[in-house]
């Protein structure tokens, strides 16, 4: 092939701005202070063009694309916040109208009691590992409709729910409960595919956007959760006053049981309609959902589900892979055994001990310290000074001092006089966890993957989060709140050291490079890669230890981008129209010709003819073994 230089024309495209220094220095290979200065530049010219975008539009045009952008992508996710932490605040108001079932267990057995909490984590398990396949398998489309199907259902049955006796009801109770949980299940890989793969989008390039917003993007619908649980708390107070007469319990006795009836199935069938309208919604307006699977899939040649993808993933991302599920199993023993048992622990710090209301009037101040932490964390995913890995070291750090503190001054703590302190501490751990692991676990399990598996990666990791929510939901049963908090703050420090020497930092990092990469995995050339997806910076501690950042070199790659653009600006030359690959490009790169600027097409036109009269030559001139004219 000729050696003709590179022009300038593929600055732009190896080096873009928001991640290169004008002399094509990446941001991570900066000394500190340099990098300091250029990430506080790049961050400082979005900050202002965001703003300068939010005043040009008005309102309304503001409000729809935030609709659009952040909350239509979480509202399964906050719907599934409404109704899963729901059960914690019912149990509480349960325990008050129906004593005998609830507390007393003379009329319901202990262990059907318990079933209550295990069906529903059990439901969230066989959600997670079944639709995360199916996601990956039969595409993400039919992974988002099954799971809004299967919540509807669920919500219907919890709705319904009777029995001829306090324990008959509590078994169909338990039962729509392990239902609605499997659709709750599959909602969390497909909400983090679906918001990752919209941010990603199929083109051959990644957008700016993409490189400093795909964590905000995603864990803005994460944050519906958090809204979801806010929600929950403030209709069940507003029901439970109306349904009561406008008027609390007085001290020492119990709300009706009618009024108990209605609050709980109104609280369920609130979200049903809510989930009715999201199937209606993903069945009609949704129809493109997983369109970069369908290109990954047809580059990889591979129709159906991409078992070789699986077992390399677990082959060659092994680390990754206890990364992801064994940060989110530490975490999930914190969150979800204080979500599902928070009856126990707002009892602790309710001065009130037998008032339904008041307790839940601490749990709303709960949810609401929470939802600060939801959005700093959403506000700071991407800025890469701090990024992932940091925030979910932090915030595993200061969960475990904030429960270590307690745990062996327990009755200091919640005397009357140090109540307040106690409730400080409770609180803060809610604001830590959410600016911290457990919202950079249900991110980074489906970052740190390939296209092919990204559902059943993050559904796998959920699902083993979920084995440590049924270890709480077990052990909490048959151990004391003081007990509780010397558990506990192990198993942060526990997540702390795993996110520490095993998770990648993808803060900053183009997911395109990640997919370049794997593209030379699966063929068995994984030295071949020499991008920034193997640059230290975006390597666990465990990565760098064997090695896998030796084959970095910025001069190797810039070389092979280009002549991966020759290959896809001859494939597309090539394409028919049948060719899907080929109409995607067109299509995401805003219809240039063969998805390249004018200028790289004339290089490489120019370039290929080159080429070609080169090799014509060299065919025209005669061989060591061919005749020649006698003198």
């Amino acid at each position: 092939m000729a050696t003709i230089a590179a022009p300038s024309i593929f600055h732009a495209e190896l080096y873009p701005a928001d991640s290169y220094t004008p002399e094509g220095t990446y941001w991570a290979d900066l000394p500190f202070f340099r990098r300091l200065a250029f990430v506080t530049s790049v961050d400082r010219e979005e900050a202002v063009a965001e703003a300068q975008k939010i005043r040009g539009r008005s309102v309304w045009a503001n409000l729809k694309g935030y609709l659009r952008d952040h909350v239509l992508t979480g509202i399964g996710l906050g719907l599934e916040g409404y109704v899963l932490f729901s059960i914690g605040n019912l149990a509480a108001l349960f325990e008050s109208v129906w004593p005998s079932c609830w507390k007393t267990l003379k009329e319901c057995p202990k262990q059907l009691i318990d079933s209550v909490t295990y069906l529903e984590v059990l439901g969230i398990t066989v959600g997670q590992l079944l639709i995360g396949v199916l996601g990956d398998w039969i595409g993400r489309r039919f992974g988002l409709l099954l799971d809004a199907a299967i919540m509807l259902l669920g919500l219907i049955l919890l709705t319904a729910s009777w029995g001829t006796s306090l324990a008959g009801w509590v078994v169909s109770y338990a039962i729509a409960l392990f239902i609605y949980g499997v659709g709750v299940g599959g909602e969390y890989p497909m909400t983090a595919t679906l918001g990752m793969e919209n941010a990603v989008g199929s083109g051959r390039v990644s957008s700016r956007s993409d490189r400093l917003h795909r964590g905000r993007k995603v864990t803005s619908a994460f944050l519906m959760q958090g809204w979801g649980q806010f929600l929950n708390q403030v209709i069940l107070v507003v029901v439970l006053l109306i349904t009561s007469g406008g008027r609390r319990a007085p001290d020492g006795e119990r709300y009706s049981e009618a009024a108990a009836q209605w609050t709980f199935r109104i609280s369920f069938a609130l979200p049903a309609m809510g989930t009715a309208w999201l199937l209606y919604y993903r069945t009609s307006r949704m129809k493109s959902a997983g369109r970069q699977l369908s290109i990954a899939k047809s580059k990889a040649r591979v129709t159906g589900y991409d078992t070789t993808s699986l077992r390399m993933t677990f082959s060659c991302f092994g680390p990754r892979v206890v990364a992801t599920a064994g940060a989110w199993f530490c975490n999930d023993v914190f969150f979800y055994g204080n979500k599902l048992f928070q009856s126990k622990f707002i009892s602790v710090i309710n001065s009130e001990k037998d008032s339904v209301m008041q307790g839940w009037h601490y749990n709303l101040i709960n949810v609401s310290v929470s939802m600060v932490g939801y959005y700093l964390a959403s506000f700071l995913i991407d800025n890469k000074l701090y990024g992932r890995r940091k925030m979910q070291t932090v915030g595993f750090m200061l969960t475990f001092i904030l429960f270590a503190i307690p745990a062996f001054n327990y009755k200091y703590f919640t005397s009357k006089v140090h109540i307040t302190s106690f409730q400080a501490i409770y609180f803060l751990s809610s604001f830590f966890n959410q600016f911290g692991p457990n919202t950079v676990t249900f991110l980074v399990a489906a970052e740190v993957y390939p296209t092919p598996i990204r559902a059943t990666a993050h559904g796998f990791s959920a699902a083993i989060g979920k084995i440590g929510a049924l270890l709480v939901a077990v052990l909490y049963n048959y151990i004391g709140t003081q007990t509780i908090f010397k558990v506990v703050p192990w198993f942060a420090l526990s997540g702390a050291l795993i996110t520490w020497i095993f998770l990648p930092d993808t803060t900053g990092l183009d997911l395109k490079e990640q997919e370049r990469r794997w593209a030379c995995i699966r063929a068995g050339r994984a030295e071949d890669y020499h991008g920034v997806a193997v640059h230290p910076h975006h390597l666990s501690l465990w990565e760098r230890w064997h090695g896998v950042g030796r084959s970095y070199s910025p001069e190797l790659d810039s070389q092979q981008k280009i002549e991966e653009m020759r290959k896809e600006w001859l494939e597309a030359r090539r394409a028919t129209a049948r060719l899907e690959v080929g109409e995607e490009l067109r299509r995401e790169d805003g219809g240039k010709e063969d998805g390249f600027s004018t200028e790289i097409s004339a290089y490489f036109e120019t370039t290929e003819k080159s080429d070609m009269l080169i090799s014509k030559s060299d065919s025209s001139l005669p061989t060591s073994g061919g005749s020649r004219d006698e003198p």
